[in-house]
């Protein structure tokens, strides 16, 4: 896996023609679960996908759904949600790199590129939402992750989308 700067990523992915183009997947990286998001086609919008369990013990097993993914919904790079925190290093951001480390030394996602994207108050957001709605903690975890996957994704695309300078690439 190699990182890409946000935009880097987007200006890439706009070189290639239309039909070539490839689907993003966007990452919520928890100590439990991880959630997912991908994008539809035209990388315009963002829907949820998944829940993963994370363990450290299945690791390889994550790599391995990880390459399914990539060849079942022609994904071409992953964002990851990071806590950008100017003040501290957060726990939170430590986590997704050590997640993000324990992938690469699978070997199994090589060529992949990646980036980050801000994911403030992503989970927190979705929790506000989904409290009235008095749904088991369960299955209340799982929706959050999987629409804090979204609200990353979604938040990268937005954002990609509407920057005057990658939309002149053909």
């Amino acid at each position: 896996m190699k990182y890409v700067k946000p935009l880097s990523l987007f200006q890439e992915l706009m070189k290639t023609t239309p039909l070539e183009r490839r689907r993003l997947l966007g990452l919520d990286v928890g100590d439990k679960y991880v959630g997912l998001a991908v994008s539809d086609t035209s990388n315009q919008i963002a829907s949820p996908l998944s829940v993963l369990l994370r363990k450290k013990s299945n690791i390889d097993l994550m790599a391995g759904d990880f390459q399914s993914l990539i060849s079942e919904l022609s994904l071409k790079a992953f964002i990851f949600g990071y806590p950008f925190d100017r003040c501290r290093r957060s726990p939170d951001a430590v986590q997704v790199k050590c997640f993000i480390d324990d992938l690469c030394k699978t070997g199994k996602l090589e060529g992949l590129r990646y980036t980050f994207w801000d994911e403030c108050f992503t989970s927190k957001n979705v929790e506000l939402l989904l409290k009235p709605l008095d749904l088991h903690p369960v299955m209340s975890k799982t929706i959050i992750d999987k629409f804090a996957a979204v609200g990353i994704l979604q938040g990268y695309l937005d954002y990609v989308n509407r920057t005057p300078t990658l939309k002149s690439t053909p």
